[in-house]
């Protein structure tokens, strides 16, 4: 009977414990490769630029909120280079713009140990977002050998180059019907951004003409998107747009998007 008991009690534990993976859905931002700094009004060094609490134009804090809204139950940055002990704690990890020695004196590139940890993790179920820039604002050389092990290279070119705030010529970008990720936004802007060359495994999910603009990859049990140009920041999703941009969607979209990619923990 009290053998019964304990096997009764490891059951329910095993299935507590599963249920509580299953839920956990922690979304993780990169702030290693993407380590600019600038003074604030009391002349201290901060880190930002695409960070979860920058509230500013800079800032993900939108993009955050999407995230929430999404079912995340966790959304934190990284400070330090990705190892497994990290990465194992999340499910959803970001990395965007690394810097260029332009942006940073110190840049912290991203290295062949970087590539083969995150490729474990992406393997073992994790989701990988990759957000690139025009290639005069971000690191490409590096970030490529990682993107490339998943069929994926961000060109060396620049798409969408928005002049005189002309965001109707220049930087709009329609999505068809049925887009698998970007199922509420129709009419998205990206201004000076690169893009992509996929080989297998890795597929388009937009493209611009020809040109593919965001695309993913099926690696293990795990998922890649990535996309020319941090295209979510605050500045382009709070309302500024002219009317008839959906990025505000678009960044809901995509949050719950990446959100639906976690594999179940069983």
């Amino acid at each position: 009977m009290k053998k019964l008991f304990q096997l009764i009690l490891l059951a329910l534990l095993t299935i507590l414990t599963n249920l509580a993976n299953a839920q956990r859905k922690q979304v993780l931002l990169d702030s290693y490769f993407n380590d600019e700094h600038k003074k604030d009004d009391r002349g201290v060094s901060i880190s930002y630029h695409y960070k979860w609490n920058e509230v500013d134009n800079d800032g993900f804090s939108i993009f955050k909120e999407a995230f929430k809204n999404a079912g995340a139950s966790g959304v934190t940055m990284l400070y330090r280079a990705p190892d497994p002990d990290v990465l194992g704690s999340a499910d959803v990890y970001i990395i965007v713009d690394p810097d260029t020695k332009k942006e940073s004196p110190n840049p912290k590139y991203i290295r062949p140990e970087n590539v083969e940890v995150i490729r474990n993790w992406v393997k073992q179920g994790g989701v990988l977002l990759l957000m690139a820039n025009d290639s005069a604002n971000v690191e490409l050389k590096h970030f490529n050998t990682l993107a490339e092990r998943f069929g994926i290279h961000f060109n060396d070119d620049l798409r969408n180059h928005v002049k005189d705030d002309q965001h109707f010529k220049d930087g709009a970008l329609i999505v068809d019907e049925g887009n698998p990720m970007l199922v509420t936004a129709k009419k998205i802007f990206m201004k000076d951004i690169c893009s992509l060359t996929l080989s297998f495994p890795a597929e388009p999910i937009l493209r611009d003409g020809e040109a593919v603009i965001i695309a993913v990859c099926r690696y293990g049990r795990g998922t890649v998107l990535a996309v020319g140009d941090p295209w979510v920041y605050n500045e382009y999703t709070n309302g500024r747009l002219p009317k008839g941009f959906d990025n505000d969607k678009a960044a809901n979209d995509l949050a719950q998007w990446l959100i639906q990619q976690i594999p179940d923990k069983y």
